[in-house]
């Protein structure tokens, strides 16, 4: 491989334009093969590999493709069908599998799809794995061509699903008995699991956008369209609401009120609970750079530290396990708890989030209490090259001096746009129009520089 543009794994694994390049058939089938071969190098025997998928319609057709790829290299699949993608890579370490491969493009539009892998450990795939996979793809050592219908074996498919559900139930410390709750399903993978769960629980379940026909997953419904969450939750007089993205490995809330619970609430929530249960020793929570200061000045209030980490789950989780704390996530609502998994789970975060509330007799919306949300400014600016900053002496100044402005009380996150050319300047701060002066100076002498 040679140069950054033939990467194709991103920080959640491959994603692109189902039936196109890499998910064509060809490809998926080449990514099988190769992974079947990794496994079988790194184990000596022949890998087993656990295969689920979301609702879209491309989604059968990758997996037997992947799958055709994995046998003819001498491993053996069997398929979860439908399934979340935590789900996938709780199996895969429970059961005994070499890996998990979740065929998903979690919250993108249904013309998407993508694959990731996990280990047993709940990691996805280090970067040399992906590079050597990458590597046979280039190099045109190819799977077989085309898929066959029996290449998974989908004959444990419901025991797998209700393994994964037994799993999730045994999580909770209380019964939700009494609590209504509204679940947006985002027409994905937690469609059939979310209901049964919290209904086994015991709450009174409202499920929406649960009728995924392969075209509707994340179509104006999920965890990126609240708008029809929040009106059920009102119309039902419902306690909660809980939205999932397609593949359910984050969710995002709405209390009583209608109000939008996103996953800096959700984690100022639940640090709390876990410092009421002793279970944040660390006194410390994991975000990313886009998490809100509000948060962090919350949480220092509490004398609890905030960590911020690149934008990427994958990010948040490797910190979680660098410095062994015990909660993490990010702002889109892909919540980590590393003492129960390694991997965002969206049912898990509403389990957890429920049962934090109700331990300690609250509503949602008393929940919240505490945690400030300080107002944000974003300003995009043109540029011709992407420069450092701190490269350039203008900018580096006008920075030094907006922070030394902030002083605390709020703060500036300088970044290049990674797909176009573009200085992306974010502010935080308590004062609405202090902030939107700030940026806009700041992105001036930017446009200046390197306009």
């Amino acid at each position: 491989m040679t140069g950054t543009q033939e990467r194709l794994f991103g920080t959640d694994g491959i994603r692109g334009l189902a039936g196109q390049f890499p998910l064509d058939t060809k490809t998926v089938s080449t990514i099988g093969a190769s992974l079947a071969r990794l496994m079988d190098e790194k184990t000596g025997r022949p890998g087993r590999f656990m295969i689920g998928r979301d609702t879209r319609e491309s989604g059968p057709d990758i997996e037997q493709a992947f799958a055709a790829g994995a046998l003819s290299a001498g491993a053996e699949c069997e398929s979860a069908g439908v399934i979340t993608t935590p789900g996938v890579a709780f199996l895969t370490g429970k059961l005994g599998f070499d890996a998990g491969v979740v065929v998903s493009a979690s919250h993108n539009p249904f013309r998407d799809n993508g694959i990731k892998v996990f280990l047993p450990s709940g990691r996805k795939l280090d970067e040399k794995t992906e590079k050597r996979i990458e590597a046979d793809i280039f190099a045109g050592i190819n799977g077989p061509l085309a898929a066959h219908a029996s290449s998974t074996d989908a004959s444990r498919a419901v025991e797998f699903r209700q393994i994964y559900l037994n799993h999730l139930a045994a999580q909770a410390d209380r019964p939700l008995d009494g609590l209504r709750i509204v679940l947006d399903c985002a027409n994905g993978a937690a469609s059939d699991l979310a209901p049964e769960l919290f209904a086994g629980l015991g709450a009174s379940v409202v499920t929406i956008s649960n009728a995924p026909d392969g075209r509707n997953i994340n179509l104006d419904c999920g965890s990126l369209h609240l708008g029809t969450l929040r009106d059920r939750v009102i119309e039902e007089e419902a306690d909660f609401g809980a939205a999932f993205d397609g593949d359910a490995d984050r969710a995002l809330f709405v209390d009583e009120k209608g109000n939008i619970i996103d996953g800096d609430a959700t984690l100022w929530v639940m640090a709390q609970y876990l410092l009421d249960r002793g279970g944040l020793e660390s006194r410390t929570v994991v975000a990313t750079v886009m998490s809100n200061i509000g948060l962090e000045i919350s949480l220092a209030a509490k004398d609890v530290k905030l960590i911020r980490t690149p934008v990427g789950d994958k990010y948040v989780l490797d910190e979680l396990l660098k410095t062994g704390c015990e909660l993490g996530g990010e702002q889109s609502g892909h919540i980590i708890f590393p003492r129960k998994s390694l991997v965002g789970d969206g049912m898990l975060t509403t389990l957890l989030f429920l049962e934090a509330i109700t331990a300690r007799n609250q509503s949602a919306s008393e929940a919240v209490e505490g945690f400030a949300r300080y107002p944000q400014v974003l300003v995009n600016v043109t540029v011709s090259e992407k420069r450092p900053f701190h490269d350039v002496p203008e900018i580096a100044s006008a920075a030094k001096s907006l922070e030394d402005a902030l002083h605390g009380g709020g703060r500036l996150l300088l970044r290049y746009s990674g797909t176009e050319n573009l200085a992306r300047v974010m502010i935080e701060g308590k004062d609405q129009a202090v902030i939107e002066k700030q940026a806009n100076e700041l992105a001036r002498v930017i446009k200046e520089r390197l306009g």
